[in-house]
């Protein structure tokens, strides 16, 4: 049976505690097989004979040549198994279909979000590996790891509870991993072999001659892919007898392993216009292919790659791939066969031409993803109609659930083209697209782990072409992605790379941000002083560029971290300058949070008239500004200060008032109150404001 198409990583709920019923499945023989697998599971393992408790899960290898039906055997086991494991299966592979291994991090990232487990951006896979290991503790689970290419992988992974079992296919051993049980696949048996046959060609030519589909068996091997492929020549060829195909493979020589020889029979069959989009569909990022990319692939119409799809589906070229769209996979142990074709048939030019065709049409469709979520911009709605119908989405659900289910080729998309060299400006316009397709639909906090792995992607591309802007922007991007999961002295170190980088690129924005940026990574470490040292520079920079706005908000940033030092004169004197900012720019809200903040600290600093007196004045523009959340905020912090002046009965009216604000508000704030007011060194700074992760 052919290796099936298995999600990257995904996660299924166990049933009750009865085995499965029968139903219908694609899988053949391997009765003996099934049977010595499930006989390990129950078998003591070396440390129970020794005595010794089970330190971690029984690992069964399934090992074979790619088209074996390693996958199927395994899903087969699953399928028969999962019962036994109340949390349910849990299913990663682990290598592309080139078979360079997937990083072990990305894997890792991938499991936690099946088991609904937190997995930071940027944590390596040292940590998010623990991670999986502790998230696994006291869970009875299933883990099916497909296409292992070495035991690191596997041992990365490893459960550290018995109740856990791990079922790894790979082409050769786990050399390292105690206790593997293997399992090692041939050839299909005759019977097994001739029912796939008959899948495909039906029963009628091989009942008529069983013993020439008896040779055809034995010219193919018994191997899966190579009998799926003989099956789809013979329903191409109707008149065509089971004879004549074994007859052909023998007269094609011995040469080669039998599924190369079938292979070549197959592809030479095939009609010149869609022989040459088969192979091109080698092309495709993770063996990933839709009408589209097959489409931009070949040059003809959607509609026509669509139809030439399910023709190579009939044939045994490809397998279609359980989705709500149209997806097909090349079968890994085809991908070298087409791929030694297109570099014997196909010029180096001519490959590059279509891979640019796919990385545009992938930019487009982000494109217009995006831009179906912002249907109120006059500007959106233009783009949306300039774009051909089968570029448009139907609505914002229909682009999300596009998204969703194309990510994983979308991002090997992007991989592979930063990888290339050669059409770095496709691949930064495709990054850029991806990056605000997933901020638009799934939100920065959700889509983080994938946009890490993008703005990396976009720092090496940068760094390649000596772009220091864009350098500049992907650091940032990434320190601040580093900063909002804690890391805040990897984040410190890249905030200065960025610095540097947009210094060389004379980017004023990038180094505002920058110079900023470092200034809050210090605070949050608890070294005021140089926090508020790179506040000033980069306070000097907006005024240079008379930027009233930012340069209000620095000085309440500046405040902030004097508050934090307990200088508290030099803080009130920043917050005094930040008020007079916003009241020159107009920013009534501003200004009022200004006020609230100087009365914070003159409170701190033991001057509660004062702070009375400032706060007062704050309610007042709270009021002008519409802001019920900071006017309830201010009359508790009113209220706390006439108590501590010794009048109560004035602090009760002010707390009534607050309470008679709208309820939510009210609520709102009560949830949190006093997180920024319980501590006069409070490192809280209510003017931080992280910009966007992608400027447009």
């Amino acid at each position: 049976m052919t290796d099936q198409a298995v999600d990257t990583v995904g996660v299924e709920a166990a049933g009750d505690d009865r085995a499965p019923a029968a139903k219908d499945h694609q899988f053949l023989g391997r009765t003996r097989e099934l049977k010595e697998l499930r006989l390990d599971i129950e078998r003591a393992g070396l440390d129970t004979l020794a005595g010794r408790k089970v330190p971690r899960a029984r690992v069964l290898l399934i090992a074979g040549r790619p088209g074996f039906g390693r996958t199927a055997l395994a899903e087969e086991l699953v399928r028969q198994i999962a019962h036994r494991y109340r949390d349910g299966v849990l299913r990663a592979r682990l290598s592309e279909p080139d078979g360079t291994p997937v990083p072990t991090e990305r894997t890792a990232r991938a499991l936690l979000t099946a088991l609904d487990l937190p997995a930071p951006a940027g944590a390596d896979e040292d940590e998010l590996g623990q991670t999986v290991r502790e998230g696994l503790t006291g869970r009875r689970s299933l883990l099916l790891l497909d296409d292992v290419v070495a035991a690191e992988q596997v041992d990365a992974l490893l459960p550290d509870t018995a109740d856990c079992l791990v079922v790894a296919v790979s082409q050769g051993p786990l050399t390292g991993i105690a206790d593997v049980r293997p399992c090692t696949l041939g050839g299909l048996d005759t019977t097994s072999a001739l029912e796939l046959i008959t899948r495909y060609a039906g029963s009628v030519r091989i009942t008529v001659d069983p013993r020439a589909a008896e040779a055809l068996v034995m010219e193919c091997a018994g191997h899966p892919g190579g009998l799926v492929l003989a099956g789809g020549w013979l329903a191409s060829r109707p008149k065509a007898a089971v004879a004549d195909l074994a007859k052909q493979l023998r007269a094609g020589g011995e040469d080669g392993p039998a599924l190369a020889r079938v292979f070549r029979l197959a592809y030479t069959g095939v009609p010149d216009a869609p022989r040459r989009m088969l192979r091109l569909l080698s092309l495709a990022p993770a063996g990933l292919v839709d009408p589209h990319i097959a489409s931009a692939l070949a040059g003809c119409s959607v509609e026509d790659a669509r139809r030439a799809l399910d023709d190579f589906v009939a044939l045994g070229f490809l397998r279609r791939v359980p989705s709500p769209l149209p997806q097909y996979e090349v079968p890994g142990c085809l991908l070298p066969l087409l791929r030694a074709r297109t570099e014997s048939e196909d010029r180096p030019a001519e490959l590059q031409l279509a891979r640019a065709r796919m990385l545009e049409r992938t930019v487009r469709l982000l494109q217009s993803c995006r831009a179906i979520t912002e249907t109120d911009s006059l500007q959106s709605r233009e783009k949306l109609a300039a774009l051909p119908g089968t570029l448009r989405f139907p609505s914002p659900r229909a682009a999300e659930d596009w998204l969703r289910i194309r990510q994983p080729a979308l991002l090997a998309a992007a991989r592979l083209a930063a990888a290339d060299g050669e059409l770095d400006t496709l691949a930064r316009r495709l990054m850029a697209a991806l990056v605000r397709a997933l901020v638009a639909h799934f939100g920065t906090r959700a889509a983080a782990p994938e946009l890490y792995g993008i703005h990396q992607l976009v720092l090496a591309v940068a760094e390649r072409r000596d772009l220091p802007r864009e350098e500049a922007a992907a650091l940032l991007n990434l320190a601040d992605l580093d900063a909002g999961t804690g890391r805040i002295t990897e984040a410190l170190v890249r905030y200065r790379a960025a610095l540097d980088a947009g210094r060389r690129g004379n980017d004023a924005f990038a180094t505002g941000r920058a110079t900023e940026s470092v200034g809050g990574a210090h605070q949050e470490l608890g070294d005021h002083d140089r926090a508020a040292d790179w506040y000033g520079r980069a306070l000097a920079q907006r005024l240079a560029r008379d930027e009233h706005a930012d340069a209000a908000r620095l000085y309440g940033r500046i405040a902030s971290a004097h508050t934090g030092a307990g200088r508290y004169g030099e803080a009130q004197r920043n917050w005094r300058a930040a008020v007079a900012g916003h009241r020159r720019t107009g920013d009534v809200a501003a200004h009022a949070r200004a006020l609230s903040e100087l009365a914070r600290v003159q409170e701190y600093a033991g001057r509660p008239e004062e702070a009375l007196r400032t706060c007062e004045e704050a309610v007042e523009w709270a009021r002008r500004a519409q802001d019920t959340r900071l006017r309830a905020e201010l009359q508790l912090r009113l209220a706390d200060t006439l108590e501590h002046l010794g009048d109560p009965a004035a602090a009760r009216l002010h707390r009534a008032a607050a309470e008679r604000m709208p309820g939510e508000e009210y609520e709102e704030y009560a949830e949190d109150a006093g997180e920024n007011t319980v501590e006069a060194k409070s490192d809280g700074d209510p003017y931080e404001i992280r910009s966007a992760l992608i400027a447009d």
